[in-house]
């Protein structure tokens, strides 16, 4: 009787603690980032180059998508506010997700970047780094949004994002 009691203490103990560690985790889930700091949609600062090289591979054009500046900015003010830059910031974050919840035309692609200061530059690097470049030379992609956020918390480094979309 007494290894019974002993085994079934230890089992509500196991028990007890998988809950709490599951509660614990469940409050984990994607942060609540605001867009605090300082941001500006650079949407049609980044149009004309992306279309000009569009327009080089015979690609139709892009056109401004308000759902994917606003998504871009989302991100690019997630990423300011965490200090780093990622696609996926915090437990439980899911692109999808975060696209479809802003209304953004799927499918969808994201590039994002940090350091830059001018639509110019960041262009320049994603147009430099295959896997972004393959995002705007996206043939069934028809919308675009860019913006830039800086936070005083991060060191007003600036965070960059391009959402482009099916729009």
């Amino acid at each position: 009787m007494h290894d019974q009691d002993f085994l079934a203490s230890r089992r509500t103990l196991l028990r007890t603690g998988a809950l709490l560690s599951l509660g614990f985790l469940a409050s984990c889930g994607t942060p609540k980032v605001t867009t605090s700091g300082n941001g500006s949609d650079q949407t049609d600062a980044t149009l004309g180059y992306v279309n000009d090289l569009r327009q080089q591979k015979g690609l139709k054009p892009l056109v401004r998508d308000p759902a994917a500046a606003q998504a871009a900015l989302s991100q690019a003010g997630r990423m300011a506010k965490a200090g780093k830059m990622s696609h996926l910031i915090g437990m439980g974050d899911s692109f999808l997700e975060r696209m479809k919840g802003q209304g953004v035309a799927l499918p969808a692609a994201e590039n994002i970047a940090m350091g830059q200061d001018s639509a110019e530059k960041v262009y320049t690097a994603w147009y430099d780094s295959p896997k972004h470049l393959e995002n705007m030379l996206g043939p069934n992609y028809s919308g675009l949004g860019v913006a830039v956020m800086r936070n005083p918390a991060s060191g007003n480094q600036p965070y960059w994002a391009m959402v482009l979309s099916t729009a």
